[in-house]
């Protein structure tokens, strides 16, 4: 058994090559070798000087007698190494812990990420990244509707179930929806990665996916998203799509009937008014509806 001493050098890897040749063959080796592994795993953490020294100043000291005690070696080697794995999964289990945020129905939220980047998230979306890593990684996860003011720095990535969005610094707004995912830029460029395909979006251009399809879009001259201003804007999109951006923004049910819910629609509705919003959808496509309770059907009159 190799005593204290030349442990201690051999994890400071103080050993010469032939003292290491010599650790190695004894039975302690192999847990000497997880010590050293997972205290490597481990990150210093920060400390407030300050705070810590008022807690330090604050404290009451009492003078115990010392006690002298042998060590035993193959009792330190399995506490050590048992206390260094329940360290090591604390450290992940907490620091690695991801910061959440969302939006229900009807309902917007500003949200500040660590960098001072910003993020405005429309109806029913949800955020979350991990604020410990978030100075290495500036990347989150986002379901749903986000418009985005980033500070210039390194790469800043979105991901969503349909693509990846990136940039080093810029505004642009990403809509993931079932069979529907969008990109806009206004600000800087954007990196837009979805089914390995990658494309580069300046100010004023769009990426779109419909149903599995990219599409040719138009540029666009507008600085923002409509949404922000309480207005939801569409261009030649599917009126399901449309409907279902109407239940996110009043918090109502549509059902339709003998409509063709993959009609084109092209124009806006206010989210401030819903009698106004129904009648911006159902007149320009000759369109009526009902309310029951907290349902709205569309139907249209001409059908057989």
């Amino acid at each position: 058994m190799k005593n204290e001493k030349e442990i201690l050098k051999w994890l400071d890897q103080d050993l010469s090559e032939a003292e290491i040749k010599d650790l190695k063959q004894t039975e302690s080796f192999e847990t000497l070798e997880k010590i050293a592994f997972y205290s490597s795993q481990l990150q210093t953490p920060k400390v407030d000087i300050e705070s810590a020294l008022i807690a330090f100043n604050s404290r009451s000291f009492k003078k115990s007698e010392t006690k002298v005690r042998s060590l035993n070696f193959k009792v330190w080697l399995s506490a050590a190494a048992a206390i260094l794995l329940l360290i090591n999964a604390s450290y992940f289990l907490f620091l690695d812990t991801d910061k959440s945020f969302e939006t229900h129905i009807a309902e917007h939220k500003d949200i500040r990420l660590p960098d001072n980047s910003e993020v405005t998230l429309n109806a029913n979306s949800k955020i979350n990244y991990n604020p410990y890593s978030w100075k290495a990684h500036r990347t989150l996860n986002l379901m749903g509707e986000a418009y985005f003011k980033v500070q210039k720095g390194q790469t800043f990535s979105v991901r969503t179930p349909s693509g990846i969005v990136q940039v080093l610094g810029t505004q642009f707004n990403v809509k993931e929806r079932t069979n529907y995912f969008e990109v806009h830029c206004y600000e800087g460029l954007v990196s837009v990665t979805f089914k390995n395909k990658t494309v580069k979006l300046p100010p004023g251009k769009n990426f779109r996916v419909l149903n599995g399809t990219i599409e040719n879009l138009e540029d666009s001259n507008v600085t923002k998203p409509s949404w922000t201003e309480k207005e939801s804007s569409f261009n030649r999109i599917p009126l399901n799509q449309v409907l279902a951006e109407f239940e996110r923004q009043y918090d109502i049910q549509i059902k339709t009937e003998r409509i063709d819910t993959q009609k084109l629609f092209t124009g806006s509705f206010t989210n401030k008014d819903q009698k106004i919003a129904l009648e911006s959808i159902t007149i320009p496509l000759k369109l009526s509806y009902k309310i029951e309770g907290k349902t709205i059907i569309f139907y249209n009159y001409n059908a057989k």
